[in-house]
């Protein structure tokens, strides 16, 4: 007992910040939501744990036995296997795996420079809540971890010619692949931003260049190559290589979706993500320290990123918590440091204990009323026009749909029509004609609400809350 009461002593610091880790990622934990594509994936993982992997759509009426990319299969029949032994806990156990494992890599893969100063940590800390954004019960939680991981590694080797960290990685692009598909291909981009890095050597300003050894070239160059036939060992072969930029490249996806959209200063949400860039941009041009030209390029990347699309700002967050501290100068311990940690700890902590069953009661929630879905599974449309995001509350519901989350997948084909007519845009009578729905349920403050609601075509079945059903005239 005394030994214990000693290492704890000797190492107060550290054991207090991991505590404080574990306790911030338990906050983060309590703003974790339900949205539209948690029931899609919830439901996709029960199709493929009973039938096998799917590969085609059969969700929805309209593309129904056309090829559909579930490059998040695996991930899906996990959920789906949370939610069978823990029920309604699933989310929150799958979303603390998922935060702890997040802050437990970024604190003990960069432990001696988040010691250094603990002050600017706590700010770091603070900062880490732009992925309240991101707390939901979806595959980006797990890229998280393995952005961390892979970032960790790099640098290890970076620093050390003779680590063996990197070594995983392979290992962790195939999991990848089959997990979060979608953004596997980081995990050999990153290899080649690291070789790049290290192959210059030279200064120029505040920035400095440090050529990296051979044997660390071929290790990077070998690593890279073995991640790229990682992220093809998935069900979908080869197209998972090709799928993430192919995804990029959709301009209709990317202009209409919400978290594909542009980081943007006229919208006051999107400040704390400005306010992070700042404090780096600011920590690294005034520190005494040169900026390493692997680090400049991180930084340029990751804010690129960030400022192209808000999905990428958890990924600057992460990747910029391996290079702030680089540039951040070593500060004595004030007294009273690990009393104020623990403190602060012990209140997150109790806070989240307290709110506990406050989080699950919010994951009964549902943006359609159960009189809604009963009302259209006894009426059992053919056709019917939903909203987009209504589109995974009525597959969970074993309910046909004409657009759901899968933008990927319905972008080639109806999903500019759906565009169209949920907004009255182009010629959206033909459009209609042209799907002949027998149902639409649609949100009242659409244009297309208005359109339906004075056609007399168009009969008013039931509206709750802003979910309104009509049904087409026979």
């Amino acid at each position: 007992m005394k030994k214990i009461r000693n290492i704890l002593l000797k190492h107060k610091y550290f054991f207090s910040l991991l505590i404080f880790s574990i306790s911030i990622s338990l906050f983060l934990l309590l703003t974790m939501r339900v949205e539209s594509d948690y029931f899609w994936h919830i439901k996709a993982g029960e199709y493929m744990f009973k039938n096998g992997i799917l590969r085609k759509d059969v969700f929805s009426w309209i593309l129904n036995g056309k090829y559909w990319m579930s490059h998040e299969w695996l991930f899906e029949v996990i959920i789906y296997v949370f939610k069978l032994l823990f029920g309604n806990y699933h989310m929150l156990i799958y979303g603390g795996i998922c935060l702890v494992s997040l802050f437990l890599i970024l604190f003990l893969g960069n432990k001696k420079n988040y010691l250094k100063n603990i002050p600017f940590t706590l700010l770091w800390f603070v900062l880490s809540f732009i992925l309240v954004a991101f707390v939901q019960v979806r595959p980006h939680l797990i890229s998280f971890c393995f952005v961390a991981t892979t970032i960790y590694f790099l640098y290890d080797l970076y620093k050390d010619e003779n680590s063996k960290k990197i070594y995983f990685l392979p290992i962790i692009s195939i999991l990848w692949s089959n997990l979060h598909g979608g953004s596997s291909n980081l995990s050999y981009l990153f290899c080649l931003v690291f070789l790049i890095g290290g192959l210059f050597s030279f200064n120029f300003s505040k920035i400095e260049a440090v050529r990296i050894s051979r044997k660390q070239i071929i290790k990077y160059f070998v690593i890279m190559l073995l991640c790229m036939i990682g992220v093809c060992i998935n069900i979908h072969g080869v197209k998972m290589f090709i799928y993430p930029y192919s995804n990029m490249l959709d301009n209709l996806m990317i202009n209409s979706i919400t978290e594909w959209q542009s980081t943007s200063l006229n919208n006051s949400q999107h400040y704390m993500y400005f306010a992070l860039v700042i404090v780096v941009v600011f920590v690294m041009l005034f520190s005494k320290k040169k900026i390493l030209f692997i680090d400049f390029i991180l930084l340029g990347i990751s804010v690129f990123l960030g400022l192209k699309s808000i999905r990428f700002w958890g990924y600057t967050y992460v990747i910029m918590s391996f290079v702030i501290f680089n540039y951040i100068e070593k500060r004595k311990y004030d007294s009273g440091t690990v009393l104020c940690i623990n403190v602060i700890s012990l209140i997150s902590i109790l806070f989240f204990v307290f709110n506990f069953s406050a989080v699950v009661n919010r994951f009964n929630n549902r943006l359609i009323d159960q009189e809604i879905i009963s009302i259209i599974k006894e009426e059992k449309p053919s056709k019917l026009f939903n909203m987009y995001n209504y589109g995974g509350e009525l597959v969970y519901n074993d309910i046909l749909v004409f657009v759901d989350g899968r933008a990927d997948l319905y972008s080639k084909y109806n999903y500019l029509d759906y565009l169209n007519i949920s907004t009255l845009n182009d010629d959206y009578v033909k459009l209609i004609s042209k799907y002949n729905f027998d149902y639409f349920l649609v949100d009242s403050n659409y244009p297309i609400n208005t359109y339906l609601k004075y056609d007399t075509k168009y009969e008013e079945i039931i509206s709750i809350d802003g979910v309104i059903l009509y049904k087409k005239n026979d």
